[in-house]
């Protein structure tokens, strides 16, 4: 009787398209050969064939990177995404500050009560001169 390995982690079974590849991969290579072919057919005649054969696999090396790298579950991209934003845009010391939301709360009481004094100190001009026009 014939005997199967079933994955318990059905997560990360991926489902395969043509020739045992994912769509991703799929797309990738499909570039790589899209980009680097005709590079080929273009280079030969003029630098020879060694030399062309080493500049397709230069030029489809990043393809094949992009197509088949993954780490935690995670491909190239998003990699690479994560750490430019770690190394690159972000400060690489980020101090702790906490918000004081009794600081806002005192600020906005402060506010009013300028606003208030405001209100009435007009009023208070208002009274004096409606007096003196009497």
């Amino acid at each position: 009787m014939p005997y199967v390995q079933v994955p318990k982690d059905l997560n990360k079974v991926k489902t395969k398209v043509i020739f045992n590849l994912t769509k991703r991969q799929l797309i990738w290579f499909s570039a790589a050969a899209v980009t680097s072919v005709p590079v080929y057919f273009l280079t030969r005649k003029h630098i020879g064939n060694t030399p062309s054969m080493l500049l397709i696999i230069l030029i489809s090396a990043p393809f094949f990177l992009m197509a088949m790298y993954e780490k935690n579950g995670l491909p190239f991209e998003k990699v690479a995404g994560q750490f430019i934003k770690s190394r690159i845009l972000r400060p690489r010391r980020r101090p702790y500050r906490t918000e004081n939301i009794y600081e806002y709360a005192q600020k906005q009481y402060e506010l009013n009560k300028e606003v208030q004094n405001i209100v009435n100190g007009k009023q208070k001009a208002f009274r004096k001169t409606a007096k003196k026009n009497r």
